[in-house]
């Protein structure tokens, strides 16, 4: 198993792996020898008794869901006797006008003008009327499902249908009668004075989103059989909802606003699941999905002149698959030490992933404030009898199936990387060795220096890599340093762009208020008396009565959860890498005020859980998703099938969502030091180690790349001890070639005064949101002086009413009474 280690080191050619070499001494490497036949024979032993039990999961990370998943989950199952409801308001109006065909019969002139028809009827004044024919409108949204035989069928009628609710002007009138609604003060007024809130007080609100959301992920799936008209009409679509076209300001604004209103309290009759579906798949349709931002980055490069991208990420991490890390190398030498002193000792049962040595990771109580303690402690390695003497000839092991030999890739998967900041270090200290004598900023002058050196500058430089956000803080840091002879900057009005303008007056609230419903929905999180109610749209008017019910109503209600959890986790992701290809400053306001709202330490307290139940968690009942549920005579169910759940590997939802905020974490941490240590405050690295037993590759990438920027805080015995994990790390994460992250030595991990460079960074943005966006605030120092005496006269100067009637004793106390010296003035 130690054998594994030096294999990575063929793998790599030798150039990158320093790292793990370095560590072990020749001692080890002896050892590493000796100890071959018994490494082999402990591999055969745990190989038969079920080292890799857990299959790898068949996991594929993608912007979203299959389309028909991401269509049930706007729907509760407490909503599920409303479909009926809207196909009864739809018939009632639809026989009144057209008594002889069903709608999958008529021509597409008729589906026009009765979806038109149904519009005007949204303008009336009477709630009860406007109601129903809004429960048509949706019923249209749904597909028209009752006069479909299959899922597939209601899906192409729902395809069809959007496209002409579109057509006809619908959303925009939804729009209107939205802001309706969330301005509505009577029904805001009457919910905070209710003990208790259902489904019954959002109705409106609750339709009305309904259509809106069916439209955005109906017409946001692409299809290659879409007609050029069809096509046309989904960029027309896109570009209106990033625009400003609605209320004077982008879609996802409105939506913000709702969910900053939900949380102060003052409206908690918001259907909180539904206004964050539709916020999530308004942002990833105007402003993109991975695929997209990844165009953009290569596009943004190229422009700015930068080399290409080493590698498709995309594709890199696709291709990755999960594994149990290498051996470790501390363990056997801390039993060989312990044999030397005893004539017998045991050999060491190690765990199939990591050293963990700590207490039951399946364990789902919350006592866990000494795990990191525990985490290095011998009481968890369990004897095993199998004696080695010091002359005893060691019996040969019994026969065993033959085992799939270990895969190797035939490289490491990423590209090493190198900032030019690091080329600079290397430089100075090189000199500040050999010569005595530094140049700073340099990165050419190798005057005196050895030939390794040389050769060292020369593989760094082949490997060096400017960033998007490096070329955006120069060129931030030149506007700053010559507002005059800068230049004007030109702006890009993106919907990225659109939308921080848009956010940007309110933006702390925004993430404070999406980090209090993720905290309400959070499995970890204990009901308080102050936390807010994110179950408004799923509790039924009547509590149930039988066990069967209730066992139904718990099931939606974590399913409930769940979607809130991954709706949010991926609004937050996806305004991160937007903001941040935009400009880096965009992205760091963003960031900052995730920090100072807690988002470190909250999804540390979410992966704080048994997160292999999470991820395989079965709150889902497929009988009753849409549109099986309306296509299908619904089988009887009983509290055994429930409790039984759906026979699946993992939960989609709930696999995103964990990557989802481990990316997170990673972006909120990546080069900042001071939020590194918030991760070792937190005592983050038992609770990441857990997550490891997730057999998935992506999973696996983000916690090790965490794992692997707060190393060199952890002291020694902490890497001595999870040697797995630092190979794991070695083998999965991207290279820089003269980090010292598995040394402990590099000047980062001193303690420096960390509380300085958030100030800096708070200054720089601060700078930039001024700069560009606060117009009013501009320095009269930098703005230009009119000195042509008639163009100043000629300027239309707006005098007040009253100045204007008493013109007339104006002029005589000012001007005529008082004596003019014409000579001092001429003088």
């Amino acid at each position: 198993m130690l054998s594994n280690i030096l294999r990575l080191e063929k793998m790599d050619g030798g150039g990158n792996c320093g790292n793990i070499s370095g560590i072990m001494n020749n001692r080890q490497r002896t050892m590493l020898t000796n100890k071959g036949r018994v490494d082999c024979v402990r591999n055969q032993r745990k190989d038969s008794e079920g080292f890799s039990e857990s299959p790898d999961l068949e996991f594929e990370y993608a912007d979203t869901d299959k389309w028909a998943s991401e269509l049930s989950e706007i729907y509760s199952y407490t909503e599920g006797p409303e479909f009926i409801l809207n196909r009864k308001c739809f018939e009632e109006d639809f026989r009144t006008h057209v008594t002889d065909k069903c709608w999958t019969e008529l021509d597409s002139a008729h589906h026009r003008a009765h979806a038109m028809r149904l519009l005007d009827g949204l303008e009336v004044t009477a709630r009860e009327k406007r109601l129903k024919i809004a429960r048509a409108i949706l019923y249209i949204a749904q597909g028209t499902f009752a006069e479909c035989s299959s899922e597939a069928e209601v899906q192409h009628w729902m395809r069809y249908n959007a496209f002409l609710l579109l057509e006809v002007g619908t959303f925009s009138a939804l729009v209107e009668l939205l802001n309706m609604e969330i301005d509505n003060s009577a029904a805001c007024s009457s919910a905070v004075r209710k003990p208790a809130i259902s489904l019954a007080d959002s109705t409106d609100l609750r339709i009305l989103l309904n259509i809106m959301y069916l439209m955005v992920e109906t017409i946001h799936q692409e299809d290659p059989m879409d007609s050029p008209e069809w096509k046309a009409a989904r960029e027309t679509f896109k570009t209106e909802l990033g625009s400003t076209l609605y209320n004077n300001e982008p879609m996802s604004v409105v939506l913000f606003g709702m969910v900053t209103k939900f949380c102060s309290g003052h409206a908690p009759h918001f259907p909180m699941k539904k206004v964050l579906l539709l916020l999530w798949k308004s942002i990833l349709f105007t402003l993109g999905g991975f695929e997209q931002l990844l165009s953009i980055k290569v596009l943004k490069r190229e422009e700015l002149g930068l080399p290409p991208l080493p590698e498709d990420s995309i594709r890199v991490v696709r291709s990755m698959r999960a594994a149990s890390p290498p051996a470790s190398t501390s363990d056997l030498l801390e039993q060989q030490q312990k044999r030397a002193r005893r004539e017998h000792k045991a050999l060491i049962k190690q765990d199939n992933l990591d050293a963990f040595n700590e207490k039951d990771p399946y364990k789902t109580d919350d006592n866990r404030e000494d795990e990191d303690d525990n985490d290095d402690s011998e009481n968890a390695l369990e004897p095993e009898s199998f004696p080695l003497e010091r002359d005893e000839v060691m019996p040969l092991p019994p026969p065993q199936p033959p085992c799939e030999r270990l895969s190797f890739p035939k490289g490491l998967p990423w590209a090493p990387k190198v900032r030019e900041k690091d080329i600079e270090t290397f430089l100075e200290s090189s000199r500040s060795k050999f010569i005595g004598y530094t140049l700073g900023n340099d990165i050419d002058t190798v005057v005196g220096l050895p030939r390794p050196i040389h050769e060292s500058i020369k593989t760094l430089k082949q490997h060096k890599y400017v960033s998007i956000a490096e070329i955006q803080m120069a060129k931030e840091e030149e506007y700053q340093k010559t507002p005059l002879s800068g230049g004007e900057e030109e702006v890009d009005m993106c919907a990225t762009e659109l939308l921080y303008q848009g956010i940007l007056p309110s933006l702390p609230q925004y993430m404070i208020a999406l980090l209090k419903i993720l905290l309400a929905a959070a499995p970890t999180s204990k009901a308080k008396t102050d936390s807010i109610n994110i179950l408004a749209d799923v509790l039924p008017e009547e509590m149930p009565t039988t066990v069967l019910q209730s066992m139904k109503l718990g099931v939606d209600v974590n399913r409930h959860k769940e979607i809130i959890v991954k709706a949010i986790s991926a609004i937050l992701l996806l305004l991160l890498k937007h903001f941040k290809l935009n400009h880096v400053y965009q992205f760091e306001y963003m960031a900052q005020h995730l920090v100072f709202a807690n988002c470190i330490p909250l999804i540390l307290k979410f992966f704080n859980q048994n997160i292999m139940s999470y991820i395989t968690a079965k709150n889902s009942i497929s009988v009753l998703d849409f549109p099986y549920c309306v296509v299908h005579e619904l089988p009887e169910l009983t509290a055994e099938s429930l409790e039984a759940g759906e026979n699946n590997q993992f939960c989609w939802r709930n696999l995103f969502s964990c990557i989802n905020l481990l990316r997170i974490l990673n972006k909120l941490t990546k080069w900042k030091h001071s939020r590194t240590m918030m991760l070792v405050v937190f005592k983050s690295a038992p609770i990441l180690k857990r997550a490891l037993k997730v057999k998935q590759a992506m999973m696996q990438l983000y916690v090790l790349k965490l794992l692997k920027v707060q190393t060199k805080y952890l002291g020694r015995q902490w890497r001595k001890s999870n040697m797995k994990t630092m190979s794991a790390i070695y083998q999965k994460v991207r290279h820089r070639l003269n980090d010292d992250w598995a040394y402990g030595n590099d000047l980062d991990a001193r303690p420096w005064d960390f509380q300085a460079e958030e100030c800096a960074l708070r200054a720089n943005i601060e700078r930039f949101n001024s700069r560009r966006y606060d117009k009013n605030q501009a320095n009269p120092d930098y703005l230009p002086v009119d000195n042509c005496l008639q163009s100043v006269l000629g300027q239309r100067v707006d005098l007040p009413e009253d100045f204007q009637m008493n013109y007339d004793l104006w002029l005589e106390r000012e001007v005529f009474s008082k004596p003019i010296s014409w000579e001092e003035l001429l003088q």
